[in-house]
């Protein structure tokens, strides 16, 4: 990135890396703020591969999965690079196409990926089975060397953790209670809730300690706290029923793109969209 960076003057490279910088640190507990920056990045430094890349990132986080893949492709066709096939292929799983996503894993770009880049995508094509209703077929993609292996790599508690949960979705409730625990015996930096899910198969139920079950009056106070805040909810919820409506409708059928990218294909708008906007067929 840095490489790149230098091809610009001076004060906007600088101007440009700090919005990188916002835009990673932000990602994980901000996304929409990271989103922001990477809008700033992009306005200053459009033809920059890694800025597109991080805004393609960004979008991604805050699930605009039209506009990530736009700038994932733009990324690629920039640096030739095929490392971000398998954040592509999710975000037409995010698009509503698993379709896609499934050819995107037959493709000979899957064979350039590194290992990690692989394993991504079969957790990825896994998902895309699952999104089509086969549960079977995405436990197969799932079993593979890499979830047979005793060795730890980065990538090895997602993949049992992905393995386990497909078994649980499909019934197998002891071997998905075998998968979780290897999952988080490989999990040391807590990037799954396999305990949390371990926990749930074992019936153990997690009862805030700050709360006193004796204590009835609190919990009437609590009680009465929360009706009244379901009612303004509500009032709240009749009051602006239009303005959600016409911004739903409004997101649905709005679609970004990059104007030099020929992949691009915009979301079909769907009649609920054209009747509600008063369109002819």
């Amino acid at each position: 990135m840095r490489q790149e960076l230098l091809s610009l003057p001076k004060g906007l490279a600088e101007e440009v890396s700090k919005n990188l910088v916002m835009v990673a640190r932000l990602i994980d507990e901000d996304p929409e703020q990271a989103y922001a920056y990477s809008r700033i990045a992009l306005r200053l430094a459009s033809r920059v591969a890694a800025v597109r890349e991080a805004a393609g990132f960004a979008a991604y986080a805050t699930q605009k999965y039209s506009e990530a893949l736009a700038e994932f492709r733009a990324a690629k066709r920039m640096t030739g690079s095929v490392e971000l096939w398998p954040v592509m292929a999710d975000c037409e799983r995010g698009l509503g196409r698993p379709e896609r996503a499934l050819a995107m894993a037959g493709e000979p770009e899957v064979q350039k990926l590194d290992k990690a880049g692989q394993v991504e995508m079969r957790l990825v094509a896994a998902g895309a089975r699952r999104d089509q209703g086969q549960l079977e077929a995405a436990i197969v993609t799932l079993q593979s060397p890499e979830l047979a292996s005793n060795a730890v790599q980065p990538w090895t508690a997602r993949l049992r953790y992905a393995y386990a949960d497909a078994l649980l979705a499909a019934g197998r409730e002891d071997e998905a209670r075998e998968w979780f625990g290897k999952a988080l015996e490989a999990d040391k930096d807590g990037a799954t809730d396999a305990s949390d899910r371990l926990a749930e198969l074992d019936g153990v139920e997690f009862v805030d300690a700050a709360i006193d079950p004796s204590d009835d009056e609190d919990q009437d106070g609590i009680a009465h706290l929360a009706d009244d805040e379901d009612a303004d909810d509500e009032d709240e919820d009749d009051e602006d029923a239009a303005e959600v409506a016409a911004a739903e409708r409004a997101a649905d059928v709005t679609e970004y793109y990059d104007e030099d990218d020929e992949e691009y294909e915009p979301l079909e708008q769907s009649a609920a969209d054209a009747e509600g906007r008063g369109d002819k067929a």
